[in-house]
């Protein structure tokens, strides 16, 4: 009966130690994800502040 109880939870372990190694992949992905959205943000933010820097300017004639 021990054995079978010991075996059981081996096999549970696993299973969470699988899942666990998949949940940490997802999490890295998502976490390289955020990174590049956020370059990416900090860029657009650049060409707003251009763009209104240049509608700010009077025309030159």
């Amino acid at each position: 009966m021990n054995e079978k109880r010991i075996i059981d939870l081996e096999i549970k372990f696993s299973h969470q130690d699988d899942f666990i190694q998949q949940l940490n992949k997802i999490v890295t992905e998502q976490q390289a994800r955020i990174e590049c959205l956020e370059k990416e943000l900090i860029e657009l933010r650049g060409v707003v502040e251009a763009v209104k820097d240049m509608d700010s300017k009077p025309p030159h004639y």
